[in-house]
C-alpha cells in the first residue's frame, strides 16, 4: 500500500547520512585550523593567575530540587483547591448544565494550577535569595 514511499523515502535517508558524513568531517577540518591559528598567536602571560582548580570543599548548593518541589506542591495545590471549587458548584446547581459546567470546572482548574504553580516558584526564588544572603554574610 505505501509502496510508493519507500524509495523516495530510503533514498533521501541515505543522500541525508552522506551529506551530515562529509559536514561532519568539513567542520572538524575547520576547527582544527581555528586551533591551530589560535595556538599560533597564544601568549601564556594572559593566563597567569586566571586558571585555577576549582575548590571542592565549598559546598555549592543547587535549588533545582527546591524549585521542582514547590512547583508540584503549588501545582497540587491548585488541583486540589480546583477540585473542592468544582464539588461546591456541583452541590450548588440543582440543574445540570453539561456544557457551561464542563467549561467553568476547566477554567477553574487551569487557572488554579498556573496561580498555586506560580506562587510556588515564587516561593522557592523567596527562599534562595535568603539562602544566598545568609550564604554571603
Amino acid at each position: 500500500m505505501m509502496d510508493f514511499v519507500i524509495v523516495p523515502l530510503t533514498t533521501g535517508i541515505v543522500f541525508a547520512a552522506i551529506y551530515a558524513l562529509f559536514e561532519l568531517f568539513v567542520r572538524r577540518k575547520e576547527r582544527m585550523a581555528i586551533i591551530e591559528k589560535i595556538g599560533e598567536n597564544l601568549n601564556n602571560s594572559a593566563f597567569d593567575g586566571k586558571l585555577s582548580l576549582p575548590s571542592y570543599g565549598i559546598p555549592r548548593f543547587s535549588f533545582n530540587s527546591l524549585k521542582a518541589g514547590c512547583l508540584l506542591m503549588g501545582v497540587g495545590v491548585g488541583l486540589m483547591v480546583a477540585f473542592f471549587l468544582s464539588l461546591m458548584l456541583a452541590a450548588s446547581r440543582r440543574e445540570f448544565d453539561f456544557y457551561n459546567e464542563y467549561q467553568v470546572m476547566s477554567t477553574a482548574y487551569g487557572a488554579s494550577v498556573l496561580l498555586f504553580g506560580g506562587l510556588g516558584l515564587i516561593v522557592a526564588f523567596v527562599i534562595e535569595t535568603n539562602m544566598k544572603k545568609k550564604e554571603d554574610k
